[in-house]
């Protein structure tokens, strides 16, 4: 039952996932596991997953905007999205929705053509600013419940491919990449 329910909320975001303009991902607990690791140095570090990049990279390709927003920080994010090709990368910051309100209005793109991946309490803040607002299936249960759409897969475990998947089903551009792959360099 709770496999067709989920079904049946992708069916009705199909449309909105087929006119978004911007993709904005938070990075702690949706392109990581949440984890981090410091290093003897202090130095932070993260793991991506390469399969995710990919998948931004392949939206990237249909024209979707994307960008990172957290409130974290510490140089791993950053290097992250200068290997994706991600201008956008917003780290550090205290008042998502004052810092999406920027994005939006700098790329010209309304909230009702925004999408928004987030995981925690701190992502709930930008809900009334986004047109659709996911979330992985391991993020904290009040942004599950408040979500458009929670995906199968966890934060930093496929997550972003897995909408990434579905955006490019929406528009069309699966099923040609599905039969004859990509030729570009996998990030």
């Amino acid at each position: 039952m709770k496999k067709l329910l989920r079904e049946w909320q992708w069916q009705r975001q199909r449309q909105a996932l087929q006119d978004l303009e911007l993709l904005v991902l938070d990075v702690d607990g949706v392109l990581t596991d949440g984890g981090l690791w410091i290093d003897a140095q202090g130095q932070l570090l993260k793991r991506f997953d390469v399969r995710d990049g990919l998948g931004l990279r392949l939206l990237q390709g249909v024209g979707v905007n994307l960008a990172f927003l957290s409130g974290g920080q510490g140089g791993a994010t950053e290097a992250r999205a200068k290997q994706l090709g991600i201008r956008d990368c917003l780290v550090g910051i205290k008042d998502k929705p004052v810092a999406l309100a920027d994005l939006q209005q700098r790329l010209g793109v309304t909230p009702e053509r925004t999408g928004y991946l987030g995981d925690d309490l701190n992502d709930l803040a930008v809900r009334r600013s986004v047109g659709l607002l996911l979330a992985p299936s391991d993020a904290c249960r009040p942004l599950r419940q408040q979500a458009d759409a929670v995906l199968h897969g966890q934060g930093g475990q496929g997550a972003v491919r897995e909408l990434a998947e579905r955006i490019l089903q929406a528009r069309g551009a699966w099923k040609q990449l599905k039969e004859q792959g990509w030729r570009d360099r996998n990030d």
